[in-house]
């Protein structure tokens, strides 16, 4: 079966340029409008391992469908209304959780999210009409146009998809490797080879690993970062034992926190990992970097992946 006609549209949108300078503006606002770190990984959903704008996105979605569905019965007109209503203040959050994933986010992906995000505003728009239409006495007018504006949400939640399933934002871009990587101790590198106290790539079974090394302690982490498959290793190191020297050193003259847990920065938006334990220290990313166990045997250090296939 061939794809739709609608497919190739949107596939279009990817290679659109021109709504590159509208996307810069909007991300600009967006920055300035979100400024605490805390707020951003919240909205991102660092707390609850996956993104919250889908999950937000069912209140509204439901609350409009269900409405469709009463406006297509008399009698029903105030329950619609309570409910096209429903729907279009809880839009706002929603909104504002997708945003701030679409603000770091490929420029082909922020294409798309800009089309989709101004198809569920203006179905938002088109709500909001209908509810003075509805409180004008237009019962007729505002069911036409609450239906409009399901069309158009509906237009917004095929981009949305296009975007999630085709572009693959939103999802973990580290959920392949325990498929990919050999089951069972492998040869990473000897242990002298492996520079101390950075940041290093070893390739291992074609699978790229992020290495980090302090003495005898060796710590390795997928390199394709969760979040968009950006190359950890040519992150920042934040924290070990390095930098905690200088950090303590800075706290004897009246400055820095003496945190020593080494984390690594992604070069590319800026998500940040512990290299201990894989987990997300902060936003974009949501989900967690697989962890490798390590162990050295006659100065080769070798890796494990707990639950590889």
């Amino acid at each position: 079966m061939k794809p739709l006609p609608a497919l190739e549209l949107v596939t279009r949108l990817e290679d659109a340029e021109w709504l590159d300078p509208v996307a810069k503006k909007v991300r600009k606002v967006v920055k300035r409008v979100i400024r605490p770190k805390w707020a951003r990984d919240v909205l991102h959903g660092v707390p609850i391992g996956h993104p919250v704008h889908p999950l937000a996105v069912q209140v509204p979605l439901g609350a409009w469908i269900s409405a469709a569905v009463l406006d297509a019965f008399p009698g029903n007109d105030r329950a619609a209304a309570v409910l096209i209503g429903m729907g279009t203040g809880t839009a706002v959050p929603s909104a504002v959780a997708g945003f701030t994933d679409w603000s770091q986010l490929h420029p082909q992906q922020q294409r798309v999210g800009l089309v989709h995000a101004a198809a569920n505003i203006t179905a938002t728009g088109l709500y909001l009409a209908s509810l003075v239409a509805r409180a004008r006495g237009g019962r007729g007018s505002g069911k036409v146009l609450a239906y409009l504006g399901l069309a158009v949400v509906g237009a917004g939640g095929f981009l949305g998809g296009h975007l999630t399933y085709r572009q693959a934002a939103g999802v973990n871009h580290s959920e392949e490797i325990p498929h990919r990587f050999p089951s069972g101790w492998q040869p990473l590198a000897p242990l002298a080879e492996l520079p101390d106290g950075k940041l290093h790539k070893v390739v291992v079974a074609e699978i790229p690993l992020l290495v980090y090394r302090e003495a005898e302690d060796v710590r390795v982490l997928s390199d394709v970062c969760s979040h968009l498959s950006g190359p950890l290793h040519e992150g920042k190191l934040k924290g070990g034992r390095l930098q905690a020297g200088a950090v303590q050193a800075a706290g004897a003259s009246g400055g820095g926190d003496g945190s020593g847990d080494p984390c690594v920065v992604c070069p590319w938006h800026g998500s940040t990992f512990s290299l201990r334990t894989g987990e997300v220290q902060a936003g974009p990313a949501t989900a967690r970097q697989p962890l490798f166990e390590t162990r050295v045997s006659d100065g080769l250090v070798e890796v494990c992946l707990p639950g590889a296939e």
